[in-house]
């Protein structure tokens, strides 16, 4: 679990109390792709090899995996180069109601003792097929894509549900990934709503409960007659 505890003084009005307080770890690491250094990512200590994985593929920096070893601080992903293709296909549906079953899936044990992670999951076939929580939402989604990768999901069979914003960098990711859906607890920006509109994703936000907004491609949605 990537939870340490730290000493804190709790004021509450005019009570002060000493008080041991639950935080997130936050850990950096070195990723390389095929032996070259590509930059360095500031994340929770989980799920490492599919944070490599699912880095390079939502960066647009690979078209596939062959292999990620993690040593230390370093995630070293082996990866053939990207094919350019950056749009999704139309061929994925979600009906109304599974979208709110998407969002009562993310739910973060470490979130609900600290407060300081996000949320992904990913569903395929209307199951789900990954959940991770981190400290950066981008890290989320390359987590649950990278364990699509590694475990040879087809990714453009894909529901991606996350907690956080969707500006432009988080939509193209999953355009990236070749994600058709992305269903959000939080607002979309304008460029992300662009990008999305641009890439051929369907964009969902503001996902709670009984309610969404639906930004982009609503053709994927299966409404009911007289809704």
């Amino acid at each position: 679990m990537s939870i340490r505890k730290s000493s804190a003084i709790r004021v509450n009005h005019d009570c002060v109390t000493e008080t041991i307080d639950n935080v997130c770890i936050e850990e950096s690491f070195q990723i390389y792709l095929n032996n070259e250094f590509i930059g360095e990512l500031i994340a929770s200590p989980s799920q490492l090899e599919e944070l490599g994985a699912g880095h390079v593929i939502c960066e647009g920096l690979a078209s596939g995996v062959s292999g990620v070893q993690v040593s230390g601080d370093e995630i070293r992903v082996h990866a053939e180069a990207p094919d350019g293709k950056c749009t999704t296909g139309y061929s994925v549906t979600i009906e109304k109601e599974h979208i709110s079953e998407v969002m009562d899936s993310i739910r973060s044990e470490i979130w609900e003792r600290t407060g300081g992670t996000h949320c992904s999951v990913l569903f395929s076939d209307g199951r789900l097929i990954a959940r991770s929580e981190d400290i950066g939402r981008h890290n989320t989604v390359d987590k649950v894509v990278g364990y699509a990768i590694l475990k040879n999901i087809d990714l453009s069979t894909c529901v991606l549900g996350c907690s956080g914003r969707q500006p432009a960098a988080m939509v193209s990711k999953a355009a990236n990934a070749g994600i058709p859906i992305v269903i959000s607890r939080s607002a979309p920006t304008d460029k992300g709503i662009r990008t999305a509109d641009l890439a051929g994703v369907t964009l969902i936000g503001f996902a709670r409960g009984n309610r969404f907004t639906v930004y982009t491609h609503p053709d994927r949605i299966i409404l009911h007659q007289g809704l």
